[in-house]
This record gives structure tokens, sequence and C-alpha cells, in this order.
């Protein structure tokens, strides 16, 4: 796109030209080096790099891209100057991201064929590098860190909603910076667009191990005739019922292949492939044109594809916690998936990316602690109840925002039973709990405090006295009882028979009348909280004990917003909806006159659970209380812009609940 009436400098040097081997590509790749990704490259790749780089020069208000435009053959990086990333919609623009020296912006085109999501233009004079495409392509093939920094730089800043259920809502309003949303690197590019490795069903196993050979493929798709896929046969398959001899080679593929296979579709990204492979337990996903299996077959992901571009995959995590039989084991893991946590921080990938995958390792870490807890019991002589029960996440991990390895909160809820049979269930069921609290403490997640698990006989209850519990908490709303709600009304099934968890939600929202006093003390507990700042904007810090001078986080500025969120979307009756994030974002969407309000609340409330995370992982603690002088001009800043929805959220619930009235 050379133009020099907009008044582009364009300076490309030859690959070996003598004459500037030594200058210009010389200060470039010194510049470059200092940064992501380019600090991982060798200074021979990245030299033959800086040889075929464009330069351009850009005067205030000029405009490197446009939204909707055709992608240019380059990405950029921010020399000198500033380039600031406009959403336009509805005849405005809205300012998405700024990129200062040595940002990377504009990565569309190196990782999807479609046009810009955003518009890209100069705040100031500002001088780019413009890197071409087909120079960069091959090293994402060469060096998988590099191409997992490209993905991860997507991830900056702004989130990606999920949809309710928690599914990646790829058709989120919401972009991020860089052009792209939510770690978008389509999956279909990471295996280049290769086609297919397919047969038909009449194939036998032996030609199609004979083809996997040939492709140097650990899968093939069996497809009809139409090419939509019927099952899939991996490596694992022909070990374990061919090589065991389950099976001949003659017999067709049909006899060991498994089905259905699980699709998606080919523009899903990678972070959707993760999470699908941790929830179902696989390591191969098919691509079909509609994400369907009455769709034809375009591709196949497999974790190693994963595993290459990240260099740790937290599918790895939950596959070894599945395997493991000790809490040490267990242990170890968990204290592994903090370290990815610490990297996908440093990098700076969305937290609701970051939430989801842990909550994933916590769940299969809890399941496992349970099955190894039922297996001591009956090693032990105790027979289990032939019943549906159900075992209860409460508090950050009932809402999926579990990062650090915090405290316990938990309950366990059983099937009614007959009145001669009930003390021998929950005798039983008391001795499992205390034994998975035990073995939960010893994988680092401290006992509550305030003795709120499962092993504790108050909260190990059946169906029916767990809703006459809830009953008694809502009609008879004192301070206490509206404090257990604040707790336990954010439970989420984790293990066992789910249905046990929805008929509870079901009695919650029967006993929770619409003009109930019992929402208006809710909203006075909210309230409870004192602002996190002063008149002065400072950070209102603990005048004595332990934490005197420190600021507390989750107290101050995390709770007020959870509390509102779970207060207004039970006040709006959305049931199955835990997750602060997504509470505030169906807020929004029911009540567009305050949409920018919830919306903010939501973002800080994502920038408050990324400060608290790395204050944990700095001081080895539940990151709760810290020193707000100790964190950098920019960091106080971005808490004191966070912290900055609760005084309007205060208002609307004052308004709405007329908290005033109740003295």
């Amino acid at each position: 796109m050379v133009n020099s009436a907009m008044a582009f400098v364009y300076i490309v040097w030859k690959q070996h030209s003598a004459v500037m081997e030594n200058t210009i590509p010389t200060r470039i790749l010194d510049f470059l080096k200092q940064y992501l990704p380019f600090s991982l490259l060798s200074e021979k790749t990245l030299l033959g790099i800086c040889e075929t780089v464009v330069v351009r020069y850009l005067q205030p208000s000029e405009i490197v891209f446009r939204q909707g435009a055709t992608p240019d053959p380059f990405v950029y990086v921010v020399r000198d100057g500033a380039i600031k990333l406009l959403r336009e919609e509805s005849g405005s623009a809205v300012l998405v991201d700024e990129c200062d020296e040595g940002d990377l912006f504009g990565l569309r085109p190196l990782l999807a064929e479609q046009e810009y999501w955003l518009t890209a233009q100069a705040v100031e004079e500002t001088l780019l590098y413009a890197i071409r495409i087909d120079v960069l392509q091959p090293l994402l093939e060469e060096h998988p860190k590099v191409a997992w920094y490209m993905v991860q730089n997507f991830a900056a800043g702004l989130r990606n909603r999920m949809a309710e259920g928690g599914t990646l809502n790829l058709a989120s309003e919401r972009t991020l910076p860089n052009d792209e949303p939510f770690h978008l690197l389509e999956v279909q590019s990471i295996s280049r667009r290769k086609p297919p490795v397919t047969c038909s069903p009449d194939s036998s196993i032996r030609e199609a191990a004979q083809i996997m050979r040939d492709q140097r493929v650990g899968s093939i798709i069996i497809v009809s005739e139409a090419l939509h896929p019927l099952g899939i046969i991996t490596d694992k398959d022909l070990r374990n019922e061919v090589v065991a001899g389950t099976h001949d080679l003659v017999e067709p593929v049909t006899a060991i292949m498994s089905q259905p296979v699980v699709c998606m579709p080919a523009d899903c990204t990678v972070a959707d492939v993760q999470i699908a492979m941790m929830q179902r337990g696989i390591h191969h996903l098919c691509l079909t044109e509609t994400g369907r299996s009455d769709s034809k077959v375009l591709g196949v992901v497999s974790e190693h594809d994963l595993l290459v571009l990240q260099g740790n995959n937290p599918a790895v995590f939950v596959r070894e916690i599945r395997r493991s039989d000790n809490s040490s084991s267990l242990r170890r893991i968990r204290e592994k998936a903090e370290q990815l946590l610490a990297k996908y921080l440093q990098q700076e990938v969305a937290i609701h990316f970051i939430a989801n995958v842990m909550t994933q390792i916590n769940d299969a870490l809890i399941n496992r602690v349970i099955e190894m807890s039922r297996q001591e019991l009956t090693a032990d002589g105790k027979k289990e109840p032939d019943l549906k029960w159900c075992w209860l996440a409460l508090g950050s991990e009932g809402r999926e925002e579990q990062l650090l390895r915090t405290d316990q909160d938990n309950a366990l809820v059983f099937e009614d039973v007959a009145e001669a049979d009930y003390a021998a269930v929950k005798d039983y069921f008391l001795s499992l709990a205390r034994r998975v609290n035990e073995l939960l403490a010893e994988c680092g997640f401290e006992y509550c405090p305030a003795d709120m698990m499962a092993g504790n006989p108050a909260w190990c209850l059946s169906l029916s006295e767990w809703k006459k519990q809830f009953s008694t908490w809502i009609l008879s709303p004192t301070e206490k009882n509206v404090m257990y709600c604040t707790i336990f009304f954010d439970y989420r099934p984790v293990y066992g028979h789910a249905p046990l968890a929805d008929a509870l939600t079901e009695h919650i929202f029967e006993t929770i009348r619409p003009d109930s006093v019992f929402l208006s003390l809710l909203a006075r507990n909210a309230l409870r909280n004192p602002p996190p700042l002063t008149f002065f904007r400072n950070f209102v810090v603990e005048k004595s004990g332990e934490h005197k001078d420190e600021f507390d986080i989750k107290g101050r500025a995390m709770m007020p917003l959870a509390d509102t969120a779970r207060l207004l979307v039970l006040n709006a009756r959305q049931s199955r909806i835990n997750n602060t994030f997504q509470r505030f974002d169906r807020m929004a969407e029911l009540e567009p006159q305050n949409r920018e309000l919830f919306q903010q609340a939501a973002d800080a409330y994502e920038i408050l659970m990324r400060y608290r995370t790395l204050q944990g992982l700095q001081n080895t603690d539940s990151g709760r209380f810290f020193k707000p002088a100790e964190l950098t001009k920019m960091e106080r800043l971005n808490l004191r812009n966070s912290c900055r929805p609760i005084n309007e959220l205060h208002d609307l619930l004052k308004v709405r609940f007329r908290t005033g009235m109740l003295g």
C-alpha cells in the first residue's frame, strides 16, 4: 500500500545488502530484541527479519488501517510515538486500546484472512516498523514460543465475554487490543490448513493404519461419501484394540472407531479447544464447516498441536490429576498450575479465560479427591448409601473465580431418605466430607476459618433440610442469616447428581418474593463495606492490627462488586448465573439504561482479580492484603479507576431497594 501522498516513508533493504548490513537493520535489531516475541529469537534470525523491515512515518491523526478494510501484508511495531485502536460504531469511535513504544499490533493478516476489526490511528508523530507477513509466517512453524506469544498478545487488556454455560462467545461485541477477539488464533491456522486424513467406513483397520503411517499422523477420521465425520481412530485405539489382540487388522474400521466425533467449527479458537478438551477428557477434535457432524470435515486438531504451540497445556494438568492417587502428587500438580497461572498473568491473558482454565483444574482436583476419599472409605469397610448426592463448591470457587489456593468453602446435599436410615446416611457423608476436606487441605486449600465446609454437620444435609435452611435464612433475615446467604447463594455442583443443586435453586427463587424485605436487607449488607477510596482518592487502609497500613482488596473492592452482582440477578430472577462477570453482563442486557455502568463494573472486577492474584503469587498468600505504596504509579492508577463504579452501584442499590427506610 505505497502512497506518497499520505506522507509514508518506505525504506526497504535487500537481505544481503553490504551497504546497509551494519546500519539501519542493526539499529532495528537493537530495538526489537528488547521486546517480546523478538527477544525469543536468535540475533541471526532477527537480523534476517530486520533486513526486510519497512519504516513508516505518520503524522498526527493519520490512519494506519481502517476497520473493515482488507488487511495489509504487514504487522506493526511502534518505534516512536503512539497508536490508538478505535472501534467505529454508530458514527462515533470508541477507544479500545493505545499502543506505545515496543507494542505489536495489526496481527489479523498474520493469523486470519479477515477484514480489520478496529481502526489504527496515530496519536502524535509516529514511527512504525512494518514487518512483512511472508517473513513472519515461517517463524510460527519454527518457533512455537513466538507463535504462542502472538496468541497471548490478542488477550492483552480487555476480555472476551463468555456465553452462559461456559462456552466462549465468539459473537461478543467486545473486541481486544491488536484488532482481535480473545485468544483468536484460529485452530485451522495451527495446522496450516492441512487437509484432513480420512478413510471410508469400508476400509480395514490395516488400511487405516497404513494411511496414518504414510501421512505421519496420530489419528484418522472415518467419513461418509459426503465427507461427514462418522468416527475417529487414534494411535491409542490401535494399541488398545489391535495390538492388545481384541480386534484383527482385517476388520473394518467401524469395529474400533470412537463415535460420535466431537466437532467444532474451523474458526474456533485455541481457547475453545483447550476448554472443550479439558471438559470432555479427549485429545482430538474434528473441525467441520458448521461445527456439527452433519457437515464436511475440514481438519483435525490434537492436544499435541496445542502442546507444540503453547509448551504448557492446562489439559495436561487435568489428565495428570485424573491419574494421581495421593495428595502429594495432586499438590505438586496444583503448584505447577500456579506457574502456568503466573505465566498467563505475565503475558496479560484475559482474566476470564484464566479463571475458566483454573476452574477446570480445580474441579478436576476436587473430583479426584472425592473419588480417592470414596475408595478409602470402601477400603475401611464403610458402605456407600445407594442414593443420589452432590458436592457443592461455594464462594469464589462456586463463582468460578478461585485462581489461588485460598481456604475451602463447600457443602454437600443428599436426597431425602427414610427417617430410620437418616443417621447412617448422614454418618457416611460426614465421614466422606471430612476426608475430602483433609485431602484438599493437604493439596494446599486451607480449612475455612469459619468452618463453612461439608465436614461440618450443619452443611452436610438432605435436600429437604437444605430447603428448610434456605427458607429460614430468607424468611427470617437476621444479620447472621443474610451473611450466610452471601456465601451459600454462590454454590455450584462440582461432583455427583447436579439436579439436586437445580432443585435448591428453584426453591430459592420460589421463596424470594419480588417485594421481599430480604432483598433490601441483602442490599444493606452489600453497602456495609466503606468505600475503598478516600475523598482525595487515596486507598482506605487498615488502621491497626496484623494488616496495618495495608489495603484489603477483597473486602473493600471485590466483595462490594460480587455482592451487588449477586443481589441484582436475584432481584431479576436470573437463575444459574454464578459468575460475577456473567452476572453483570446479564444485567447489562436486561437494563440497557445501565449498560455502561454494569460493563464498567465487570471490567473493574477483572482488574481487581488480576491484581489480587499477582499479589498472592508474589507474596505466597491469598493476595487479599498489600501495601498500595509498593505498587507502581500505573498500578495504583489502574486500581483507583477500577474502584470508581462501586460508589455509583451503591447509589443504585440505595434507590432500588430503599435501604434508607430500613433504619
